[in-house]
């Protein structure tokens, strides 16, 4: 199990789950927020020092007035590892979080063993259009973000408290922010990628209906010598439908890199 900690960055002080032993993996998750412990970390937890950071204007944060954008947010994470990342770490992003770890990587990878990108957001297909998240309700969220529609029942069956809700609506608000015009995108971000030079890993689900599959070629075609694995039957949350699926994918990919 995870503790609850409180990670300070100069000024800004977040929420953090933490667990595990060894070399660190930072988890910089999506638009929903701070994500629900699950087997996916517990597994990863095995051989790893897991820390999940909730970004600044997420949940109950108070994110700084320096922080307007998904540029301000990757300068921020730089000092995060700075303050966090002795010796290095592996860094995992989860889409919002996929784009900001591509966007640390691009300015500075010193901090950086290695990079596992989940279905992020950042760049966009000509000719495929990625699905609006924005306009669909809390239920069609849900359902479009992962293929097991049981699964994404039970996640809706569960009713949020008043805190709770209050946390979602502060995620959205900053979700938006960082992510409305133009849509989840960073019309310069292809043109730097060519700078990542570390050992890179996308995931992707084959019926993600959020950020089609092709963007996982792309993705790849961009950052050389990248791997790219796409899960069968699994929507945007790999490491929710698959959860030990995806870690044993991460970490086979982690043992490869350290060699």
């Amino acid at each position: 199990m995870s503790h609850l900690t409180t990670a300070h960055v100069l000024d800004v002080a977040v929420r953090q789950l933490r667990a595990g032993s060894g070399e660190k993996i930072v988890f910089l998750h999506g638009a929903s927020g701070l994500p629900q412990w699950n087997p996916f970390f517990e597994a990863l937890t095995q051989n790893y020092d897991v820390m999940v950071p909730e970004h600044p204007g997420f949940g109950a944060s108070v994110a700084p007035k320096t922080l307007r954008n998904i540029a301000d947010m990757a300068m921020y994470y730089l000092d995060y590892l700075d303050a966090h990342g002795e010796g290095g770490v592996h860094l995992i992003g989860h889409s919002l979080g996929g784009w900001i770890a591509a966007e640390i990587a691009c300015r500075n990878s010193s901090r950086i063993k290695s990079l596992t990108l989940m279905a992020p957001a950042g760049v966009r297909v000509k000719g495929v259009s990625i699905g609006d998240n924005f306009i669909w309700s809390i239920e069609e969220t849900i359902q479009n973000l992962v293929v097991d529609q049981a699964l994404a029942e039970a996640m809706l069956s569960r009713v949020p408290t008043e805190e709770e809700a209050d946390l979602l609506i502060a995620n959205r608000f900053m979700a938006t922010k960082l992510g409305w015009e133009p849509r989840w995108l960073n019309p310069a971000l292809e043109n730097w990628l060519h700078r990542i030079k570390l050992p890179t890993q996308i995931i992707w689900g084959d019926t993600d209906r959020l950020f089609p599959a092709a963007y996982g070629e792309r993705w790849r075609m961009l950052i050389a010598n990248s791997k790219l694995t796409i899960l069968e039957r699994c929507g945007h949350l790999p490491h929710v439908e698959y959860p030990l699926v995806t870690a044993q994918t991460i970490i086979s990919f982690l043992n490869g890199a350290a060699k």
